[in-house]
């Protein structure tokens, strides 16, 4: 059994990232909370607030056989899933969202909006570094038109695996 610690994204409830890292830590169990200095603006004051830069969601570092341990933490709903299991989040991109949030205040997460007839490459999997265009968006899945040696393929690929180019 693979006891090497890995990256996964865990649901919280609304407004319970700081308070799940928190208590992550508590049990022993290695988590980031990814914070955004945001300037907030009173009346008669303006202060800097940290917010979480992903509303609902923590990270938690752990082997496969603390993986259960992880859903017994309060406020923790369930793991972040792709392809039908808790999906592993790269440590270089950990690292990247640390050293984002160290550079810049007042930082904005947006989802990548695919739309038909964008153009994508994908970047995991066996199609890696393929360029397409988005035929149709299927919940969790884009169907992706792949021109090669004169034909086309078309590839159903979770969103996960892809970049816009637009």
């Amino acid at each position: 059994m693979d006891n090497s610690k890995k990256w996964y994204a865990v649901y919280t409830k609304p407004r319970w990232e700081k308070k799940v890292h928190l208590l992550c830590g508590q049990q022993g169990i290695e988590s980031y909370c990814p914070l955004n200095k945001v300037r907030k603006k009173w009346s008669d004051r303006i202060r800097v607030v940290h917010e979480p830069l992903f509303k609902s969601y923590v990270f938690v570092h752990v082997a496969e056989n603390e993986k259960s341990r992880v859903r017994e933490v309060g406020g923790i709903l369930n793991y972040v899933y792709s392809e039908g299991r808790p999906a592993v989040i790269r440590e270089d991109e950990i690292n990247e969202i640390r050293k984002f949030l160290d550079e810049f205040e007042d930082v904005e997460a947006q989802p990548i909006d695919l739309k038909v007839d964008s153009r994508v490459t994908i970047n995991k999997g066996a199609l890696m570094n393929q360029s397409g265009i988005v035929r149709r968006v299927l919940g969790n899945k884009v169907e992706v038109l792949i021109e090669s040696m004169g034909y086309q393929l078309v590839a159903h690929v979770s969103k996960s695996k892809l970049t816009s180019k637009n």
